[in-house]
């Protein structure tokens, strides 16, 4: 049985764009060094977008809380990061059009998709990690799904801990 990394949002807007993170720059090495050891192993990887449109970004829930254009589709922020960009074009990559991804929960659950262990890395720890974490919970409750906290980076540290504390009280592994 196969194993699952799901990259959450690594995109240029939340390494060095409109919502840059100098975290994400920090984890970006260890990051893509668990990316290649999953490409090696012949596991599974999943790339997470998220997605904006331009026009109606500002009318959304979203973005009347956070009034911040990111990730506008077709922009360079929407893209990934550096070599992530080439990388995910030989793996499925999953728009969102927000924090967590129904459209993630569709493809692994009309696919069949089984694993022995799932593991999220990306940003942004408190919000899109953490929702898509929960998210995945949903459909695999007695699948291990590991956190990979050298791999996961926000703007905001204490939140990011108190992610941690809570996924871990939801039976997340934290690493």
């Amino acid at each position: 049985m196969k194993k699952l990394l799901v990259v959450v949002d690594f995109q240029n807007d939340f390494v060095i764009g409109s919502l840059k993170n100098e975290n994400a720059l920090k984890i970006y090495p260890y990051l893509l060094s668990l990316i290649h050891k999953y490409q090696s192993s012949n596991d599974d990887i999943i790339f997470t977008l998220d997605t904006h449109d331009n026009d109606t970004y500002l009318d959304t829930i979203e973005g009347k809380n956070l009034p911040i254009k990111h990730c506008i589709k077709g922009s360079e922020g929407h893209k990934l990061y550096k070599d992530l960009d080439d990388i995910s074009k030989k793996y499925i990559t999953i728009e969102k059009e927000t924090f967590p991804g129904i459209e993630l929960i569709n493809y692994l659950k009309n696919n069949n998709k089984i694993y022995q262990e799932i593991t999220l890395i990306g940003v942004i720890t408190n919000i899109c990690v953490i929702s898509n974490a929960i998210l995945l919970k949903s459909l695999y409750p007695n699948t291990p799904i590991i956190i990979d906290s050298k791999a996961c980076a926000s703007n905001d540290e204490k939140l990011e801990q108190e992610s941690y504390d809570i996924m871990k009280n939801l039976h997340f592994i934290i690493k």
